[in-house]
């Protein structure tokens, strides 16, 4: 497997954020200087405390006394200093984590829907849990370590070099062992780290898809079928995962036992010098180089400690830098035009488009639609139905030709207006969490309670909705109730109605419902559609009798194109279609 490097530009990037926090991460970063100094100062103070031994039993107790109340002060300074650096970096790591959470959903929005398309949806939701929370956590534990750590380094080395060079250069000459197996051990676990988030992201991305179809899981009796490949799946991060922990886990072992050879040595060389009478090294000298070649080593060995949870983060911020650096939907032009009160009159003039280059979808179709026309299209399944729909809503670009709306290339209306001017009423229905009002209010935000219940009675959604235990306050979703798919439907039909849209869109629309409530709700469409141009994908041809014009689609392209009355009397697809599901 080639192995995926850490990139620099994600570092750097990722800097950028820590800047608009510079203030707090500049009094963090005094206030681990006051721990770092207050920590080294305190071990100095050990040393001397110790050497308040002016013979066999007898202590300086003047002298010692003085050391303890300035080991107390700096105790309790070094306390309060670490506690401040800790909090400061708790609030800087949030707040980093909480802008690149925010960056990331502005830029789904911007996102063209083939990415979606493309990518589990799991998948986009594990990158702003599982990856986000592991950056989160890493941030905390490198930015509240690493001010500290680095003073500490050198105000030890000071100390030491003040103490005893001899003793000193015995630590400096220990200490790249630690960046050695530091190194040593990055470089072969990150790997380890990149594959184990990927395959975290599609295993939380197949639950997801999982529990959402758990109906059908269990209609088709899928249960083992499914367990079998989560299985699977689980095994491949058990096994990535423990490569990782593995090598990873590597590090913090092998940086203690660097630390204690580092002892070693300073008892063994101090103690000679002692014996020797060479220089001014003293047993509180010896005593406090033992401290101080733990302080030293003490960031190299938590940096060491800490590895598994930064590979991770590395692994999971170039995940988010992923999505942040996917090209955005193309934008509109800087003269683009806005569609206001547009008359419906829609034209697809030699259009060409397909999904995969190599498997040509829709070739040279040619539709004219006048204003207020009702135009149903039906045809088999893949016909290019849908994507005729994707196409109206520049959802996706075209591979060549053009479609016009009111004589203008949509191309040059801002997004925003077109879509905005057709009212979409899907088979796939969407509520979110929230009451019922609002969920019907999201096709008019301003909308008064009774335009509410005016659309919701067009929709035949009223009766239900006042049995409901608050009627139009009930909530729906994971924090309230669950309503059957038909009337899911009707809250989505009611929104489009309240909406009041130029143009519909209507994509099996009433495939969810009984047939007494989709007579109704035909009868309510056919008022709503008086007058506007409106788009029909049937799959039921009872629905769609009434439409001025009806386009048979088969393999992309039109091949018939007339009324109920004409189509059937040509004996054609739309008639064998017909006879199909009447006979």
């Amino acid at each position: 497997m080639k192995k995926k490097k850490i990139h620099p530009s994600d570092l750097k990037r990722l800097t950028g954020y820590l800047k608009n926090y510079k203030i707090i991460a500049v009094v963090a970063l005094i206030f681990g200087i006051v721990s770092g100094v207050g920590t080294v100062a305190s071990t100095y103070l050990i040393g001397l405390s110790i050497d308040t031994l002016v013979g066999a039993g007898e202590v300086d107790f003047t002298a010692l006394y003085r050391v303890l109340i300035w080991l107390g002060v700096a105790y309790l300074v070094t306390v309060l200093s670490q506690w401040l650096v800790r909090v400061l970096s708790n609030q800087v790591s949030f707040k980093i984590v909480r802008d690149l959470r925010v960056d990331t959903f502005y830029k789904l929005n911007q996102l063209p829907l083939s990415f979606f398309d493309r990518t589990s949806h799991g998948n986009v939701v594990s990158r702003f849990t599982n990856d986000l929370e592991s950056l989160s956590e890493a941030l905390v534990l490198i930015l509240s370590n690493l001010f500290t750590g680095v003073i500490i380094i050198f105000a030890s080395l000071g100390f030491m070099l003040y103490l005893s060079p001899i003793l000193t250069l015995v630590i400096v000459l220990i200490t790249p062992l630690f960046f050695l197996v530091g190194w040593l051990v990055a470089k072969y676990s990150q790997k380890y780290f990149t594959k184990q988030q990927n395959i975290l992201g599609n295993l939380s991305g197949y639950a997801s898809e999982m529990i959402t179809g758990q109906k059908v899981v269990k209609a088709f009796g899928y249960e083992a079928e499914m367990e079998k490949t989560f299985h699977g799946m689980n095994l491949d991060l058990y096994n990535w995962g423990q490569k990782a922990q593995f090598t990873s886990s590597v590090t913090n072992p092998a940086s203690r036992f660097i630390d204690h050879v580092a002892y070693l040595l300073i008892g063994v060389v101090g103690g000679i010098l002692v014996i020797n009478g060479t220089g001014s090294v003293t047993i509180g000298t010896i005593s406090s180089f033992v401290i101080y070649s733990s302080q030293f080593s003490k960031p190299f060995i938590e940096i060491s400690g800490i590895m598994t949870q930064v590979q991770t983060a590395v692994a999971g911020l170039s995940r988010i830098f992923k999505i942040i650096d996917t090209p955005v939907e193309k934008q509109d032009e800087p003269d683009a035009i806005v569609l206001d009160k547009p008359q419906g009159k829609v034209d697809f003039k030699d259009v060409s488009f397909s999904y995969d280059p190599k498997t040509t979808l829709i070739e040279d179709l040619t539709i004219s639609v006048e204003p207020g026309e009702t135009v149903a299209i039906v045809g088999q399944t893949g016909a290019g139905k849908s994507t005729l729909i994707n196409l109206l809503m520049r959802f996706y670009e075209l591979d060549k030709g053009t479609i016009e709306i009111d004589g203008i290339d949509s191309t040059e209306y801002t997004r925003d207006s077109l879509r905005t001017s057709f009212g979409m009423v899907l088979q796939d229905t969407w509520l979110f969490n929230g009451t019922v009002k609002e969920n019907i209010r999201y096709g008019k935000p301003d909308a008064t309670d009774e335009e509410v219940i005016k659309a919701a009675k067009s929709a035949y959604a009223h009766s239900f909705i006042e049995r409901l235990p608050k009627g139009y306050d009930t909530k729906l979703g994971n924090k309230g109730i669950s309503l059957s798919t038909g009337q899911q439907q009707l809250l989505t039909i009611a929104r489009v109605m309240l909406a009041d849209p130029p143009m519909l869109i209507l994509d099996e629309a009433t495939s969810s419902v009984d047939t007494l409530t989709e007579i109704r709700i035909q009868t309510a469409f056919l008022k709503m559609m008086d007058g506007r141009t409106s788009f029909v994908i049937a799959h039921r041809l009872s629905t769609i009798r009434e439409a001025d014009v009806i386009l048979v689609m088969d393999k992309g392209s039109v091949v018939e194109v007339g009324n109920h009355d004409e189509l059937m009397k040509e004996k054609g697809f739309y008639y064998r279609l017909h006879e199909s599901q009447f006979k």
